[in-house]
């Protein structure tokens, strides 16, 4: 792989190159010639190329490094059905004009990956502008997303995450598939969005409010903060059928749910 720069630390540069692990990714995508792509964080194309094969209608492969973004469209100059977009992805999720029912594809800077996949969850309308999301997170972030009530892992990141897309772990990823080796392994995650959500809110702030507010104290009862986003008015937890005695991580993915709902109506 011809390099063109050090990798900058700033945009959490680690570039995939084992071919095999890039195949066994683009496998999970069940790409056909009706299929747009979009692939966040393209670098130096490596996984732009095994898509290619599959001969996909449309790639939309974002990189915001400059250098890279001219290295792709240099190397992709040939390929009518690639458009290079040199943007932050950030930037770029809300927007109305992307299109649908896309497959997205991700090698995720680990200081973003977080933030990333929650403006994808965030998204006001629903189902969104992507059919699936494949995505390479740092193996503990992946352990946060996927973690159960009652473990050390279980967070804010899970409850959002499981909220609105069904999550499947794939496999993990060794170190020695990047260039620049990280100091960790990775994991390869999808996301498919949920359809039929018991749990609707008009404005999705709404659960980030409450994880925010109810995980602000994990190792204390979640009475005090509840009590604070209600205003001091206990009778909502008996509506709730609430036990305010217990801890953050002891709260199941539905109560969570339930709160929100129940603080968006009277918010």
């Amino acid at each position: 792989m011809k390099i063109l720069q050090k990798a900058k630390k700033s945009l959490g540069q680690n570039f995939l190159i084992d071919k095999n692990i890039i195949n066994k990714i683009i496998n999970i995508g069940n790409i056909n010639k009706s299929k747009i792509i979009v692939e966040i964080g393209a670098g130096y194309g490596n996984l732009t190329t095994a898509i290619t094969v599959a001969k996909p209608k449309k790639i939309f492969a974002i990189e915001k490094d400059k250098k890279l973004f001219s290295f792709l469209n240099n190397r992709f100059r040939n390929y009518k059905n690639i458009k290079i977009i040199n943007d932050d992805i950030l930037n770029l999720i809300g927007k109305k004009n992307l299109g649908k029912n896309m497959i997205v594809f991700g090698n995720l800077p680990y200081n973003i990956s977080t933030q990333i996949l929650a403006s994808l969850i965030m998204l006001k309308k629903w189902p969104p502008w992507y059919e699936v999301l494949i995505l390479m997170f740092q193996k503990e972030v992946a352990n946060r997303i996927l973690a159960k009530p009652h473990t050390k892992e279980y967070g804010r990141l899970s409850v959002l995450s499981n909220w609105r897309l069904e999550i499947k772990k794939h496999f993990d990823v060794s170190k020695n598939s990047f260039f620049p080796k990280p100091k960790v392994d990775s994991t390869l995650l999808s996301f498919k969005p949920r359809k039929n959500n018991p749990f609707d809110l008009k404005n999705p702030k709404n659960l980030e409010i409450v994880t925010r507010v109810l995980f602000s104290n994990r190792r204390k009862m979640i009475n005090k903060n509840f009590k604070k986003l209600f205003n001091q008015n206990m009778s909502i937890s008996k509506n709730l059928n609430l036990d305010l005695s217990v801890r953050p991580e002891e709260l199941n993915y539905e109560a969570y749910y339930k709160i929100a709902e129940l603080y968006e109506k009277l918010s």
